[in-house]
């Protein structure tokens, strides 16, 4: 029996590991995407701006997830969801055809 509890939670914790390395990825990615969109004029420096705030908040709440060291599946599930959503706010801030600065 504790053989089978020592297992699911080694299964458990490679299972969160594997998210956190997951939403760190996807960080990366999106904060490659906008200084791409800066250096080719799709984003203006404000945009770029807002863009890089709401990265920064979305580390914040990854942190804060991390504190108590346990990040549980609902904590992750929020941030996936504000990753994705600031994924789609990139990709129309990066086809809004605003003037470029």
């Amino acid at each position: 029996m504790t053989i089978k509890i020592a297992i699911a939670t080694i299964v458990l914790a490679l299972g969160i590991t594997s998210a956190n390395a997951q939403t760190h990825t996807v960080a990366h990615r999106q904060h490659q995407r906008i200084r791409q969109g800066v250096k080719s004029g799709e984003l203006t420096k404000t945009e770029a701006a807002n863009l890089r705030n709401d990265q920064k908040e979305i580390r914040q709440e990854k942190q804060e997830a991390k504190a108590d060291g346990v990040v549980t599946k609902a904590e992750v599930k929020d941030i996936r969801k504000d990753q994705k959503q600031e994924s789609r706010k990139i990709f129309r801030k990066k086809h809004n055809e605003r003037e470029r600065n």
